[in-house]
């Protein structure tokens, strides 16, 4: 085991963690297209409003859960946004560890990790 990284949480650290991310990453769009529709009266700007956010959410989320970038685009469709982001927060609870694979293009800095850390990968931010 790494000694810089700990242990991985366990699921109640992790679903806090996640809790906490899926908060930040929706609850700003929600109160925003909630104040953009008080103000202006129309539902479509809070729809509008709160998908935007949500695909800005999945663009910082993105890189650290084995997503694209691009993949923010989802978000810009109702409820569907909302749970790939809930996915995201979940992953990103658990770093640095994964209990994932990473995709094809990540392969190159990941490695599987054994013993008390076996299931569970662990990717490198730098090549070496």
């Amino acid at each position: 085991m790494d000694p810089r990284s700990g242990p991985p949480r366990g699921l109640v650290s992790r679903s806090l963690v996640a809790v906490m991310v899926f908060a930040a990453g929706m609850l700003p769009g929600w109160i925003l297209g909630d104040l953009a529709e008080r103000w202006s009266g129309n539902g479509l700007l809070d729809w509008l409003i709160t998908c935007a956010w949500t695909a800005a959410a999945m663009v910082v989320l993105a890189p650290h859960a084995s997503y694209r970038r691009r993949d923010a685009w989802l978000g810009m469709v109702p409820l569907l946004g909302w749970y790939l982001v809930a996915v995201m927060a979940w992953r990103v609870a658990l770093l640095p560890y994964r209990d994932w694979e990473p995709r094809d293009d990540e392969m190159w800095r990941a490695r599987w990790l054994a013993g008390d850390l076996v299931g569970l990968w662990k990717v490198s931010s730098r090549a070496g």
